[in-house]
């Protein structure tokens, strides 16, 4: 039997590294908190310089950077720091892709409390943090995704757009379910000139989607409708619904309750975006993929992260003829294009 000692034999690593692994998410957010990765992009490279930058000793910005160039955020030359090509697009303040402002989202509190009873959740199959979790009528964690998580969903919803734009050039009537922030419809209104959105989400989250909606220029094309979307009545007439980031919260049945839902409010010919993290049939890969699932174990009473044969079989089952697959540049979700 190898020991601890030989090449290749047995090895702690990955225990301790997993269970350290709080330490990385709070050396990140103190990064952040700091303004670090913008203040090493502007030039301040040095401890000193990023010391008076960040308003921080200089013991503690020593540590904490060299921390994040073992971690691969930062690398390290000498005495002087430069960041990463990940790092100079999604962690610099001036960055149009800057992803600092999704911890709002994945630190809020009752977020992170969901995951404090693992061992419960395991045994019970689904979340305990509330009978219904993440998934409770106006859970207050939706207003702070639909502020927080726009730029992680910048990209992905412009290029949605810019799919809708190709293949329903004059859709004139969207349905835009949970819609959150707003973006996935704002952005084919402002690619499609004819296309008349209509936004469901609760009324506190649907205030920031109206926002954005202003500041796009795209108001007088842009309705709500507040509520559950299980429960309210969609009306019909839709070329186009999107159902952006919102299957994966509920079970099986329960998605192929709404997806029938969908397919009486679509007109003949109709189409449904899916926007999805779609794990591989061996449910392990891709890893950050698969990985979702445990979040939904931790949050909601029965999501899980479907496959595409899964997603496909419920489309199927609610009427639908046959979905597509389609990958999404710069993100790990991925699209399905379901036709009436």
């Amino acid at each position: 039997m190898p020991t601890m000692d030989q090449p290749g034999g047995p090895t702690p690593q990955l225990f301790f590294q997993t269970a350290n692994a709080y330490q990385r998410t709070q050396a990140l957010k103190a990064a952040i908190d700091l303004d670090l990765f913008t203040a090493i992009g502007e030039g301040n490279d040095t401890v000193s310089a990023l010391a008076k930058r960040c308003d921080a000793a200089e013991r503690g910005v020593r540590i904490l950077a060299d921390y994040l160039t073992i971690q691969g955020f930062v690398t390290k030359e000498e005495s002087r720091y430069k960041l990463t090509p990940d790092s100079e697009v999604f962690l610099d303040r001036r960055s149009p892709a800057y992803m600092g402002s999704a911890l709002g989202f994945l630190h809020a509190p009752k977020f992170i409390d969901a995951f404090q009873n693992m061992t419960e959740a395991v045994r019970k199959g689904g979340t305990v943090a509330g009978e219904a979790g993440t998934v409770a009528p106006e859970h207050p964690l939706w207003v702070d995704f639909a502020t927080s998580m726009i730029p992680m969903m910048a990209k992905p919803a412009a290029e949605i757009a810019e799919l809708v734009s190709q293949i329903q050039p004059g859709v004139k009537k969207v349905l835009d379910i949970a819609a959150g922030h707003g973006l996935f419809g704002i952005e084919i209104a402002k690619r499609c000139p004819s296309a008349e959105i209509v936004a469901l989400d609760w009324p506190n989250v649907l205030a920031v989607a109206q926002r954005l909606a202003r500041q796009a220029g795209v108001q007088q094309r842009y309705r709500t409708i507040a509520g559950d979307a299980f429960q309210q009545d969609f009306g019909t007439g839709y070329d186009l619904v999107l159902l952006t980031n919102f299957l994966h919260h509920f079970s099986v049945a329960t998605c192929e309750t709404l997806l029938r839902k969908v397919h009486r409010s679509l007109t003949a010919g109709g189409r449904v975006i899916t926007l999805e993290f779609v794990p591989n049939d061996d449910r392990l890969t891709p890893p950050m993929v698969a990985e979702f699932s445990l979040i939904m174990l931790a949050t909601t009473p029965e999501g899980d992260a479907y496959t595409f044969k899964e997603l496909e079989q419920m489309f199927r089952n609610a009427g639908f003829t046959r979905t597509e697959l389609q990958s999404v540049p710069g993100s790990l979700e991925q699209v399905l294009l379901s036709y009436k």
